[in-house]
């Protein structure tokens, strides 16, 4: 074992487990491996190397990284993160906890975990939310799965194309294995079709619908009269949110949605190559019980005092995962204190003041980006901070001359529009010096 300094076992441990197994040796558990298999070189590692090496050779791979202007949304926004909140999340008690189970050593879990669904609940309107998803896609997917186990003996939900892509193509993969039936609804002018819905409820097989609340377009949907098409045939409506925009736009209860789900990331968690994020879900007390992952609740302890504890968690996600609605056990907790932090910090006000921020500069270049000539209008719908136009120029030569000046923008969409998004870390200088590089396409 003199090779193995850091392994914990002994070599009396060591012999007694081996003879516990009737194995004569280390080598003897791999016996049944093919010699001509096993690797007998030595390991082609390089030579130890001091601490300022080691800083200086990340140091080498992290200027290869070009940094650029993100004016690109697609359901990953460019949010400004405090500062603080790396701090707070990285101390030691928050960044190793894993599970809150122990309820008499993990306060501190319980009760930031309480306060997340406690800030969902407020944004969305709805009463309960978990903290247990691990992202938006795979959250909507989950909502999926709800509204059939919700419903009696139909097996079909309803998915607007107006969804990201992302999220389609992770439902529809979720649906494939579960064996759920999925129809889609148009995106006329932008929005979601009521009309297709209400014939689409006709055939009496729907169990529910995911619909944005601010779509692929960045626009803010019009969702009325959903809720009571779906509602008359008893089926659910779930709504896909961006929990920044529920800030400022109508929030799922309002619009009457029995489940909401959507990706925390904009939540002031950056963006950093795609993760990791935090799914949300929030939906009415009557689908409580359906809801897939932790829920913490507020108790007393025998002192009286305050305390927190797992008030609800489906055993059949561990022991009988065959009869589970959710098989989503992993908690994104930490992402989900990332998102606590910021809210606590931003409060009312400076989600306000987000989403006006946003609003203005995107509208600011939206304007700018048309008066160049270069590009014509798609939609004459509300956006809030992300808006596509139909190029007149090539899209992969645009995209070249904004990439050379710095910029991620104008990202490519199916039907063949250029979307941007602009967030209140975007200056007006930064503005305008896209719109210039635009000018020299």
């Amino acid at each position: 074992m003199a090779g193995f300094a850091y392994f914990p076992h002994t070599e009396e441990d060591i012999r007694q487990m081996l003879q516990r197994i009737g194995v004569g040796s280390l080598d003897d558990l791999y016996s049944d491996v093919p010699d001509g298999v096993k690797y007998k070189g030595e390991y082609d590692l390089p030579s130890a190397l001091s601490e300022q090496e080691v800083r200086d050779w990340f140091a080498s791979l992290d200027a290869k990284d070009v940094p650029l202007k993100v004016f690109v949304g697609a359901g990953a926004y460019d949010h400004y993160t405090p500062s603080v909140i790396p701090y707070l999340t990285s101390r030691s008690e928050f960044l190793t906890a894993y599970t809150p189970y122990q309820c008499e050593i993990s306060q501190g879990t319980l009760r930031y975990i309480f306060e997340y669904q406690s800030m969902i609940c407020t944004l969305t309107g709805l009463d309960v939310s978990n903290a247990s998803m691990y992202d938006g896609p795979t959250a909507a997917a989950e909502a999926m799965k709800m509204a059939v186990a919700s419903a009696k003996k139909k097996n079909r939900v309803l998915l607007s194309k107006a969804l990201l892509p992302n999220v389609l193509h992770v439902v529809e993969t979720y649906a494939k294995y579960a064996g759920i039936d999925l129809g889609y609804l148009s995106a006329e002018s932008g929005q979601t079709s009521l009309a297709d819905l209400q014939e689409a409820l006709a055939a009496g097989d729907v169990a529910g619908a995911i619909v944005p609340s601010v779509n692929r377009y960045g626009i803010v949907e019009d969702l009325t009269g959903f809720a009571d098409a779906l509602h008359e045939q008893k089926a659910v409506l779930v709504q896909y949110c961006d929990p920044s925009a529920l800030a400022v736009v109508k929030s799922p209860a309002e619009w009457g949605a029995d489940i909401a789900v959507g990706d925390g990331q904009s939540l002031g968690i950056p963006l950093n190559f795609g993760g990791p994020y935090v799914g949300f879900m929030a939906c009415k007390t009557e689908y409580l019980r359906k809801l897939p992952g932790r829920i913490v609740g507020q108790t007393e302890d025998r002192d009286g005092k305050r305390a927190f504890v797992l008030t609800l968690q489906a055993r059949e996600q561990h022991i009988r995962r065959e009869k589970a609605t959710s098989n989503i056990c992993s908690n994104e907790s930490l992402m989900a204190l990332w998102a606590t932090v910021y809210l606590s910090l931003m409060g009312p006000k400076g989600m306000q003041q987000v989403n006006d921020l946003s609003y203005a500069g995107a509208h600011y270049l939206y304007d700018a980006l048309l008066a160049t000539g270069k590009f014509q209008k798609v939609f004459d719908t509300p956006f809030l901070k992300e808006f596509v136009l139909k190029p007149l120029v090539d899209p992969a030569i645009l995209q070249a001359k904004l990439l050379e000046k710095g910029f991620f923008a104008a990202l490519q969409t199916e039907e063949g529009y250029v979307s941007f998004c602009v967030t209140e870390k975007r200056t007006k200088a930064e503005i305008d010096a896209l719109v210039e590089a635009v000018k020299e396409v």
